[in-house]
């Protein structure tokens, strides 16, 4: 029992981030019908980026603290850029073109920026500096960390934060609007191009926090980092229902809590079979996903 629950608390954090990286794809899909593959290696660029940042300040003598948070909010600013310049560069000239020309576009940007990474970090793994402590702290029979807790937190908060912002700002209202009918909404005065710039800087923005969240829990960071965390976040996407901020955030619980929890059963080894058996079985028995929302007609 005690050793579920220790599973229960690991995915959760998991999880935790990779509802923060499924919201960057359902918010671009939900807005464009796009499923953005680039999604994951903005993810390392955040990460990568943090950590460059990071190393700096603590070699000027800055407090871990202060140099963790100014990382952050660096990694967001850039990845933000990098978001909106993919947007307006590769996937707005196509806006009108067949399905499978922004598809395979995504992928192509998606190799790019891996080619990218190579040329500015190198192929090494880089070591992230323990900025919160990840001491094992024992609360009860669970064995957790600050740094985790922090993560799982800090996750909670900045998706109530998005859910705020979609429901009650005007921008929130602009977005769902645009979602709803891109030409009614521009008919209504909204200006369709800054909205989804802005989809895709809030997008980008999320998921520089959760590359660093990976690369903070994990204690590396790497080119490639962002592949398989994106296929995951992909996958609990569509098992919420791309497109529903909701399912996204539900669908990354559940992913991050069905591969811990069956560690129990395999060996760690076989972890990353899950999301894909899952993403097959969500595809097949309810494409819908388990929230639901309108994938079956867009795709």
């Amino acid at each position: 029992m005690d050793v579920l629950l220790q599973q229960i608390v690991n995915g959760l954090v998991v999880g935790s981030v990779y509802a923060l990286v499924a919201l960057g794809y359902t918010m671009v899909y939900g807005i464009l019908q796009l499923i953005n593959f680039a999604h994951g290696e903005i993810v390392m660029i955040g990460g990568l980026t943090a950590l460059v940042t990071a190393k700096w300040l603590l070699g000027m003598g800055t407090p871990p603290i202060l140099a963790l948070l100014v990382a952050i909010l660096f990694a967001m600013v850039v990845c933000a850029i990098v978001g909106v310049t993919i947007e307006r560069i590769a996937y707005r000239p196509l806006r009108n073109a067949p399905r499978l020309a922004p598809l395979i576009t995504a992928i192509g940007v998606s190799i790019l920026l891996q080619q990218l990474a190579i040329l500015v970090f190198g192929r090494n793994y880089f070591s992230f500096p323990e900025l919160i402590s990840k001491t094992p702290m024992n609360i009860g029979h669970i064995t957790i960390t600050l740094n985790e807790i922090v993560i799982f937190l800090s996750s909670i908060a900045l998706m109530a934060g998005l859910l705020w912002l979609v429901h009650n700002t005007k921008v929130g209202t602009a977005m769902r609007a645009t979602a709803e009918n891109q030409k009614v909404a521009g008919l209504m005065g909204i200006d369709i191009n800054k909205i989804i710039a802005i989809t895709f800087a809030i997008g980008s923005g999320l998921g520089a926090i959760a590359g660093v969240m990976v690369a903070s829990n994990y204690g590396q960071a790497h080119y490639y980092m962002g592949f398989m965390l994106g296929l995951k976040a992909f996958t609990a996407a569509v098992m919420g229902g791309i497109g529903n901020l909701w399912g996204a955030m539900v669908g990354g619980l559940i992913l991050g809590l069905v591969e811990n929890v069956g560690l129990i059963f395999v060996r760690g080894d076989y972890k990353d079979i899950f999301a894909f058996v899952v993403l097959v079985l969500v595809l097949i028995f309810r494409p819908q996903g388990l929230i639901g929302e309108r994938v079956a007609e867009r795709a």
